[in-house]
């Protein structure tokens, strides 16, 4: 092993521990070195940074069945599935398999604004070509199939053999009325079950709603630490990920990239530069996200879904920090890590922080805007004393200021004054904050839009 790599592998190691102590995530962009390119350090960081979404969705997917509908009964800080959770909306999903046969969904009718997300494994986002506006029955089928739908069935063609679908039905109309008992019976209306099954009951394959510790499994920060800690064992997980019958057919560079590692890390004779090389590429995926930080401290992104064939890093940013996020024309969504000055936010302060929202800075949506905060590490809720996890457009008595403008209180207890809906109770340590608009209009819509900075009282 050379003197450099040893070199660069001490520094990398450095610079972790600096990022992530006690893999305690850290809201600043650490300088990595850069393996040079065509060495085995170089081609594992390419490996990890290309294919890096499939070691989710293969460990998720087994971890529950699937041509199932599945959502869980509610959502606190013990929910850990998946990053960056929300509880504006009732989730319930399903891992799609069409290889052997197609699946059949039934969406009941309901009055209650919901919306289907498709994503095949990378988080790519394709149309599924269900109408959220009625009733219907669907046949979901995979590439090459020839069959005819059953009468009154309509068929939809799905891109791969393996993809994910999400319903999101919205708890709170745009006006504010609360509407989570009708966005319940919808989802338990949900039925979904193979061609097959379907033939014998119709009526059978409801949703399956389970309890929230069904879903406590926490798969980032499982991926963070065995990257950190066992980067050898982690590369040999996302190989069996990238193999499997789910992943979807490779480009000829996903194909060329992924035979050339699999040959070098087959031979090698030194775990050093593999190690050197996963570590470099999750730190380059983290510091990706971090570098689109914008001048009042916010983190948008705006091809969530629809990545180019060069922006391979920046899908790996957003499994990370945004697994299973819509595409810029279904929601837009901000994070932020730091308050306007640029210091980490943290709640140790009982004074906390105020976020002034202009009457022109207000986000405009057709669904709603909500406010949430986050743990660092995991990217999940938040706990509080008042299990109070957001603020939103639907927030009931939410008070709007003589100006037009809303003020919004982010500190550990209410602060003097603050009316209760107007509060957003924080933890004592550090957390971060993140703005979802659901059906973005005006400015959010066109991208001008810029979060108004939270500062700190």
């Amino acid at each position: 092993m050379s003197a450099g790599l040893r070199a660069r592998a001490r520094r990398l190691l450095v610079c972790c521990a600096v990022a992530f102590p006690g893999f305690a995530f850290v809201a600043a962009a650490q300088p990595v070195p850069a393996p040079p390119a065509g060495d085995a350090a170089r081609l594992t960081h390419d490996y990890v940074v290309e294919f890096y979404p499939l070691w989710f969705t293969y460990n998720q997917r087994h971890a529950r069945n699937t041509n199932v509908m599945v959502g869980p009964d509610k959502v606190t800080p013990i929910y850990q599935t998946v990053v960056a959770i929300n509880v504006d909306t009732l989730y319930a999903s399903s891992f799609l398999d069409l290889s052997s046969e197609p699946a059949v969904l039934t969406v009941p009718k309901t009055d209650v604004t919901y919306s289907v997300l498709g994503l095949d494994p990378y988080g790519d986002v394709f149309k599924t070509g269900i109408d959220t506006e009625a009733r219907g029955i669907y046949l979901l089928t995979g590439p090459g199939y020839q069959g005819n739908p059953p009468d009154k069935v309509k068929a939809i063609q799905i891109p791969y053999a393996n993809t994910i679908l999400i319903f999101r039905a919205d708890k709170h109309t745009s006006s504010g009325q609360d509407v989570e008992r009708a966005a319940e019976q919808f989802r338990e209306g949900l039925k979904l079950q193979t061609l097959s099954q379907w033939k014998q009951n119709p009526k059978g394959g409801a949703a399956k709603i389970l309890r929230e510790i069904f879903f406590a499994k926490p798969f980032k920060t499982i991926a963070d630490a065995t990257i950190a800690k066992n980067p050898i064992q982690f590369l040999q997980q996302l190989q069996t990920a990238v193999a499997a019958p789910q992943t979807p057919p490779m480009s000829a560079r996903q194909k060329t990239l992924s035979d050339g590692f699999n040959a070098l890390f087959k031979a090698r004779k030194s775990d050093l530069p593999f190690a050197l090389g996963a570590k470099t590429a999750h730190a380059d995926i983290l510091n990706d996200y971090l570098k689109h930080t914008g001048a009042t401290q916010w983190i948008h992104f705006l091809n969530i879904g629809v990545w180019g064939a060069n922006e391979s890093l920046d899908r790996s940013a957003i499994t990370e920090f945004i697994q299973y996020g819509n595409d810029i024309k279904a929601a837009a969504y901000y994070q932020s890590f730091n308050d306007g000055s640029g210091n980490p936010l943290d709640g140790t302060d009982p004074k906390g922080y105020v976020l002034q929202i202009p009457k022109d800075k207000i986000p405009q949506a057709k669904r709603f805007w909500s406010f949430t905060l986050y743990t660092p590490q995991s990217i999940e809720l938040a706990k509080n004393e008042a299990a109070k996890y957001a603020v939103a457009s639907y927030t009931n008595n939410l008070k709007t200021n003589p100006d037009g403008s809303i003020t919004i209180a982010i500190a550990r207890t209410r602060p003097a004054g603050v009316p209760e809906p107007n509060w957003l109770p924080a933890p004592k340590g550090p957390f971060n904050v993140m703005l979802r608009v659901y059906g973005p209009e005006g400015s959010v819509a066109d991208d001008t839009y810029v979060p108004p900075a939270i500062v700190k009282r």
